[in-house]
């Protein structure tokens, strides 16, 4: 069970390394994709330490998630150590996908002078929003989880759910954005797009355990009867 969360961290980790970034550029109308100017700027972006932090944020909330449900499925934790983890993962990818919504519709409202005035337009301001969001999620989601006997699965189900509210949003933004020929705003808003599709093939992940460890009970009470 563990070698197969491990495969399918590392073809997540692919997936978003070498087609959903790729991707993103390609959408966002940088430059031609397959072009010598796109691999540059692919090469410029992956050797941002900046760019590392939310590919990183993802790739370790699939993999924590990922484990998180083959312990449950075969060894009892504590429920508060489940509790703590998974509210810290819950609400930094769900801070992420809101924060990736304010960019996209405030690209799809003012353009490439999307973030200026709200000290949102750098790198750091970016960070400051997620990291707030964070802590306001964080809260929200212990209150909520902190009775539940399945806390995983429902994390999983939100992130699901998130992950398509904010498609539901992203997309109309680029089209928008698209249409109206912006400069840099097209990029913001596939890179919210790329997020959103991210976290919802996170859920896969540990839905498909879950789904495994229901037919492995389900056998065992057959057995048993």
């Amino acid at each position: 069970m563990r070698k197969w969360g491990i495969v399918i961290s590392v073809f997540y980790a692919m997936i978003v390394l070498g087609l959903l970034i790729p991707a993103a550029f390609s959408m966002g109308g940088t430059a031609a994709p397959f072009s010598q100017e796109f691999h540059e700027d692919l090469h410029d972006f992956y050797s941002m330490w900046q760019a590392w932090i939310p590919i990183v944020a993802v790739l370790a909330g699939q993999a924590t998630l990922l484990f998180l449900s083959v312990d449950t499925s075969f060894r009892k934790l504590k429920p508060r150590a489940h509790i703590a983890v998974s509210v810290a993962l819950s609400s930094m990818l769900v801070a992420m996908l809101a924060v990736a919504v304010f960019y996209c519709v405030d690209a799809a409202v003012r353009g490439d002078n999307f973030g200026e005035g709200y000290h949102l337009d750098t790198a750091a301001g970016m960070f400051e929003l997620w990291g707030a969001l964070w802590v306001l999620w964080g809260i929200v989601f212990y209150l909520y989880f902190r009775n539940s006997s399945q806390v995983t699965e429902r994390v999983v189900s939100w992130l699901l759910k998130g992950s398509v509210l904010e498609l539901l949003i992203a997309v109309p933004c680029h089209v928008i954005v698209r249409r109206r020929h912006d400069c840099s705003a097209p990029v913001v808003t596939s890179f919210g797009i790329a997020t959103g599709i991210a976290v919802m093939l996170l859920c896969f992940g540990p839905s498909v355990l879950f789904l495994f460890k229901k037919r492995l009970d389900a056998y065992s009470a057959h057995k048993s009867a």
